[in-house]
């Protein structure tokens, strides 16, 4: 069964891009945005 690992992250709207796409690097995906916050979640290490 595949376990997952979640993190949060403010979103500055002025270097919107760059936060997201250095998350995205690291092997995180996007999943929500609520209130300016960001929820990623990715593969845990086995």
């Amino acid at each position: 069964m595949q376990k997952w690992e979640y993190f949060t992250a403010p979103l500055i709207s002025h270097a919107l891009q760059e936060i997201l796409n250095n998350y995205g690097d690291e092997g995180w995906e996007l999943v929500a945005v609520v209130d300016n916050v960001a929820y990623f979640k990715r593969p845990k290490a086995s």
